[in-house]
């Protein structure tokens, strides 16, 4: 085919179609929520008065040992509104990271880590008086184990959480197709607005759900999201003509489900496509998650 006729075929072919839309609240075209791992103490002591200012709710990936150390922070960040979410006991990762050789995941066993998923949960339940319903995997790493013996532990992440936040992602997580337990999770410390303008571009033009991620909040530094970034993301976000739903992790976790949920009923009241078993029982119904049956596990 000569370079002429390749092009004519090229421009003669159907566009692609348009992405599906997904039924946010309010009409939004996209959603958003905004995350922060490990209980730094940044995140209480300069984070909340900047969340708070704007009137927005966010998600707070812990571990128990750090909340102890500002207890009192983070009960306000409870009372204010905050989503708790559980970041694993004692922040294992891969022994390859100095700091994690002496809780290394190819240390662990299923069986282990799903306990001390547990007991991370009850944990926060005894210091904050809530049950964290999102989960974030320590250094985004999803295994336990090594060799022949490595496993996900994807799939307890799956029964005891609505969601399970992952990181260091580079697009926004598609709600009518991406896994819930394997939310992307992309990382915000060290950028400014512009950085994460194209993000919310792709979120708003896809009807993706964009799911940042950081550490501490403070003017600049390593692991850090700025300030001076939040200052002007937030008011972008919020202002409606701009097409934002902005809420906690498991807020739209929760919703995501919802609309699946509707989807596959409707879906099983028209004759059940091939679609729609693929979703679950022949009952007609997506089967609830324990997050959403009162399950304090």
């Amino acid at each position: 085919m000569t370079s002429v006729a390749a092009l004519v075929a090229l421009l003669a072919a159907p566009a692609p179609p348009a992405p599906e839309t997904f039924p946010w609240p309010g009409g939004a075209r996209a959603a958003l929520s905004l995350s922060f791992d490990d209980a730094r103490q940044s995140q209480v002591d300069t984070g909340l008065a900047v969340l708070d200012a704007h009137g927005v709710k966010v998600t707070f990936f812990v571990v128990p040992g750090a909340v102890e150390e500002r207890l009192e922070g983070w009960k306000r960040a409870v009372s204010a509104g905050h989503e708790i979410g559980n970041h694993s006991l004692i922040h294992p990762c891969s022994g390859n990271f100095a700091f994690a050789r002496h809780k290394a995941l190819e240390g662990y066993t299923y069986k282990r880590m799903r306990r001390e998923l547990r007991d991370a949960s009850a944990r926060v339940k005894a210091l904050l008086g809530v049950t964290p319903q999102a989960f974030a995997y320590p250094c985004g790493q999803t295994f336990v184990g090594s060799g022949r013996g490595t496993r996900s532990y994807v799939p307890a992440v799956a029964e005891m959480f609505v969601a399970g936040r992952g990181w260091l992602a580079e697009v926004p997580h598609d709600p009518r197709a991406g896994d819930l337990a394997q939310v992307m999770g992309v990382e915000m410390d060290g950028k400014d607005f512009e950085e994460i303008r194209p993000l919310l571009d792709r979120a708003r033009e896809t009807s993706g759900w964009l799911v940042l991620g950081g550490h501490e909040i403070g003017e600049g530094g390593r692991q850090t999201t700025r300030v001076a970034m939040l200052r002007q993301l937030l008011p972008y976000v919020l202002d409606r003509t701009n097409g934002f739903w902005v809420a906690p992790v498991g807020t739209v976790a929760r919703h995501i489900r919802g609309s699946q949920r509707r989807a596959h009923s409707g879906a099983s009241g028209r004759g059940r496509s091939a679609h729609a078993r693929a979703w679950g029982p022949r009952s007609g119904t997506l089967p609830r998650h324990p997050s959403e049956q009162g399950d304090k596990r």
